[in-house]
């Protein structure tokens, strides 16, 4: 999906195949693809990518055979559900990038669409990271560093008492007593 650029060929190849797969919910969505496929200028400035509402020019459409709203237009945070005033829109910007996100049944999962895809550059850094998730991987990254301290002081103090080291292992015992205690405290 991070490709640099997507030809037009590509794009046109991609929305010819999917126009004859897929019945739309609104037919002003068929009229604006079909516009966009045979007007190669425009069609160099749209850009397939997920969640197209946080761009600053972003269409949804949706197929049949989702339960998805049928059509979202999305300009500088004013959003309509009406397709002729994104279609006047994108003619009279046809030089200004356009994202476009179409919702179809497993969309994420298909090699067709995936070919046209972009990164959305629009998407915060941590878009599909939840707090859950965060906490998660900060509980893992913690058992892992106090794993990894463990092992170390346990070779340590192995290493101490095949030397016979009565100073350094009772040092590292104490050292390890405070991982132990740090583990213990929230």
């Amino acid at each position: 999906m991070n490709r640099m650029t997507i030809s037009v060929y590509e794009k046109k190849k991609f929305i010819q195949w999917f126009l004859n797969h897929y019945q739309m919910k609104r037919r002003e969505s068929v009229w604006i693809l079909n516009y966009l496929m045979n007007h190669e200028k425009v069609l160099e400035h749209v850009h397939f990518v997920s969640e197209a509402r946080l761009c600053p020019r972003g269409v949804v459409m949706s197929t049949k055979c989702v339960n998805d709203p049928p059509f979202r237009f999305y300009k500088e945070q004013v959003m309509t559900t009406d397709p002729e005033k994104s279609f006047h829109d994108i003619r009279l910007n046809d030089t200004e990038p356009i994202y476009i996100q179409l919702n179809f049944k497993n969309a994420n999962q298909h090699p067709r669409y995936a070919l046209v895809m972009e990164e959305n550059p629009f998407l915060p850094e941590d878009y599909y990271i939840t707090k859950q998730d965060r906490k998660m991987a900060e509980k893992f990254l913690d058992h892992v560093k106090y794993d990894f301290q463990l092992k170390k002081i346990q070779t340590e103090i192995d290493r101490a008492l095949d030397e016979g080291d009565k100073e350094k292992f009772h040092e590292l015992i104490e050292k390890m007593n405070e991982l132990f205690d740090h583990k213990c405290t929230p």
